[in-house]
């Protein structure tokens, strides 16, 4: 691998956005970058900050509360956002964040929440909370698996060129029906697994590395392999495991 590579990530609006562990999907991006020797420039981005230009951005969950708080501050960022999308940016949003890449989020009985459209997607507020340990199998990762733990009443559903992150095959996905989970347009990758979910699922968080390495530089750049024997071993322990 190349020597002095950098890429730069921004966490957008932690102070409201993160549950169930979110920030551990950071703190894994750093290290896996660390111990390869990848230097890290990295942004914290609040309520009046302005959103600059990044090879990677994440953006966590929240209630409903705090989805409102964001979500206009978000969409006034959303020609810039779209334009670093189209210009190969990765974006991994997670259970709220994931509905605001979207179109918008409909809760029950309050306005619509207007997304950012940096993918073809809905969503509307359920009934029902699903609540549990997911396993999803991909077309594109090595393992085919990703795992996590899922906590959420909106129904997301997907549309256009729009594909699903995965195929359910424990937990209830995007809606309980369609038997997908999350949804990938380009390099966005929305889901609603928590958990957090890249400390589980190393090969996905060198997968969103290596995009953000070819966003950076206009081509692809090799990962070394790490000593992943305890994250793997986790993300075993957790297949197809029902809560």
């Amino acid at each position: 691998m190349e020597e002095n590579l950098t890429i730069s990530i921004a966490h957008l609006y932690p102070k409201l956005l993160n549950l169930y562990g979110d920030l551990g999907n950071i703190i894994t991006l750093k290290n896996r970058c660390k111990w390869r020797n990848i230097n890290v420039d990295f942004e914290e981005i609040n309520i009046g900050d302005k959103i600059g230009t990044h090879d990677l951005y994440f953006i966590g969950g929240g209630q409903d509360k705090q989805q409102e708080d964001v979500a206009q501050e978000l969409y006034s960022h959303k020609a810039e956002l779209l334009a670093q999308r189209d210009d190969g940016a990765v974006f991994l949003g997670i259970c709220g964040g994931y509905q605001l890449f979207g179109h918008y989020y409909q809760p029950h009985d309050k306005d619509k929440l207007k997304g950012l459209s940096l993918m073809d997607a809905y969503t509307v507020a359920g009934k029902n909370r699903f609540i549990g340990n997911v396993t999803i199998e991909t077309d594109f990762l090595t393992p085919k698996t990703l795992v996590g733990f899922e906590n959420h009443s909106g129904l997301t559903y997907l549309e256009g060129d729009t594909k699903p992150l995965g195929k359910s095959i424990v937990g209830n996905g995007n809606n309980d029906s369609d038997e997908f989970e999350g949804g990938q347009y380009k390099n966005v990758f929305g889901t609603y697994l928590h958990g957090s979910l890249l400390p589980k699922n190393p090969h996905f968080a060198d997968y969103l590395i290596e995009l953000a390495l070819e966003k950076r530089y206009g081509k692809k750049i090799q990962l070394p392999e790490l000593d992943d024997s305890i994250e793997l071993a986790t993300h075993n322990s957790l297949i197809n495991k029902a809560y």
